[in-house]
């Protein structure tokens, strides 16, 4: 059912009730003021007949026969919408409507009361008595004058009211219906128009998005913006699935195609020890130290290629604010417990808070390091480097500078920016060539960037220099946005 139609119906029965409602309680004070107004004029009826009636009842008791036909023809004619008997020497004097003959007039009553009439439907009167008293005449011992009024009148009058009232509900139903679908389908068209601008609207199997134009109604407006951040929303999702298939797809074809060569090489090695079970101790000595380095090299390539997977695919909410003094410092520790013959050197200022990635950036740091310790060393095997963490200002921002220098034969100017690329490495390399490609990533998601240099000093050796933006706070109320997101996928 539309919800124009709904609107008509629950106006349709709404108002009618709350039409009744009001008018019957509006009756019911009706009610009560035409009772006040029955009972004014019954008082006001009643000072007319009871001075008649003294007139009436003087002249019976001074014995003046046409005084007294005069007093009572008055008498009768004073009050003829209102009722009353007259209990006189010569016999009773009643005049007006007639009231029931069960009904029983009382003692005292000297303001109107309601009687009730005969039978379950009869008429209810209000009835007042007064004693009256000719002058110098004696009091009577009891009322001897009745005066009561039905209520036909005000009853035939509540009547027609009534059935005004419900004539008019009955009346109203329809056209309020018909009014309220009106004004609902003038009032509901922004919402059908963006009904049928958003049916056609399949994210499946369309790139069309939802354009609305501002209604001026709220509502419409707040769930237009609903239905395009839900279809961004999903679009954002859609991308990232499809990222995760192609980061997925890549890291397969990466590590197959990478594997080949260590695999065949353990599978030689196994082979030779197989084949030759008497190999001398020298020979199986080297045979078995190739299938561990080939073993390394596996797992290297294995734990590069998730770490680059894992930065294709990190979600903005993973970032938090890192001390980076404190992370440099950190990694420096790890390299000289696991690289007893390392010799660094670390000067690293405090409090330069950036918005990072933890893992991704310790990793990033982590592989500078090795990168130094594998290809920074000098002739005599001395594997020393410097480390230096300090704070920049450039162009109105504070940034953090990690440079790490080395001390062996550098990085020749025509391959700074290879040395970056996926599976560069030179024939000696013992690596995968992914190490530094897996620092760009991370510098790159970062807002930072790399650059590979001489040494300034003009000593053999390189310098490979990480430029970070710094927030300055403990807190960061919004997130970087993260720019490429291809390190794994992209071609070579």
């Amino acid at each position: 059912m539309r919800l124009s139609t709904r609107i008509a119906l629950s106006a349709a029965v709404i108002v009618p009730v709350l039409a009744l409602a009001t008018n019957y309680l509006l009756l019911d004070w009706f009610t009560g003021d035409l009772r006040a107004e029955q009972e004014r004029q019954l008082r006001s009826r009643a000072t007319t007949l009871t001075h008649n009636a003294q007139a009436y009842l003087q002249a019976v008791e001074a014995g003046h026969p046409v005084a007294a036909r005069n007093a009572r023809r008055r008498l009768v004619v004073s009050s003829p919408d209102v009722g009353f008997r007259l209990r006189a020497p010569g016999g009773v004097v009643a005049a007006g409507p007639r009231h029931d003959p069960a009904l029983s007039l009382p003692d005292e009553a000297r303001e109107p009361v309601v009687l009730d009439g005969a039978g379950p439907g009869g008429t209810k009167w209000l009835v007042m008595s007064r004693r009256v008293t000719p002058p110098n005449g004696t009091p009577p011992d009891r009322p001897n004058l009745w005066m009561y009024s039905p209520d036909t009148a005000y009853r035939a009058q509540l009547a027609r009211v009534r059935h005004r009232i419900l004539t008019v509900a009955l009346l109203s139903a329809p056209v309020t219906g018909a009014i309220a679908w009106l004004i609902a389908s003038r009032a509901t068209l922004p919402l059908r128009r963006l009904q049928h601008r958003a049916n056609g609207l399949d994210p499946r199997s369309t790139v069309l998005r939802l354009d609305h134009t501002p209604s001026g109604v709220t509502e419409v407006d707040d769930l237009a913006g609903t239905l395009r951040t839900v279809l961004a929303r999903y679009d954002e999702q859609a991308a990232r699935a499809g990222e995760a298939l192609e980061t997925a797809r890549s890291f397969a074809a990466a590590a197959s195609h990478e594997m080949r060569n260590p695999l065949t090489s353990m599978r030689t090695n196994l082979d030779v020890l197989t084949e030759y079970p008497d190999l001398d101790a020298a020979d199986r000595e080297e045979v078995l130290a190739d299938l561990a380095r080939e073993q390394a090299r596996l797992l290297g390539l294995l734990g590069m290629l998730r770490t680059l997977a894992q930065g294709d695919l990190v979600e903005a909410d993973a970032f938090t604010t890192l001390d980076l003094g404190a992370l440099v410092r950190a990694c420096v520790r790890d390299l000289r417990r696991s690289h007893p013959g390392a010799l660094p050197t670390v000067r690293a200022a405090d409090g330069l808070l950036v918005h990072a990635w933890q893992e991704g950036l310790r990793s990033a740091v982590d592989n500078l390091l090795i990168n130094a310790w594998t290809h920074g060393r000098t002739r005599t095997g001395d594997a020393r480097m410097e480390v230096t963490l300090r704070a920049v200002q450039g162009f109105g921002a504070p940034a953090a500078v990690l440079t790490v220098d080395d001390h062996g034969t550098g990085v020749p100017p025509e391959l700074r920016e290879a040395v970056f690329r996926r599976f560069h490495r030179s024939r000696d390399s013992p690596g995968s060539g992914l190490g530094l490609t897996l620092v760009a990533q991370q510098v790159a998601l970062h807002q930072g960037r790399i650059v590979a240099t001489d040494r300034p000093d003009g000593t053999p050796g390189a310098r490979f220099e990480v430029r970070l933006p710094v927030t300055g706070v403990q807190d960061v109320t919004h997130t970087l946005p993260l720019l490429r997101r291809d390190w794994l996928t992209a071609a070579d």
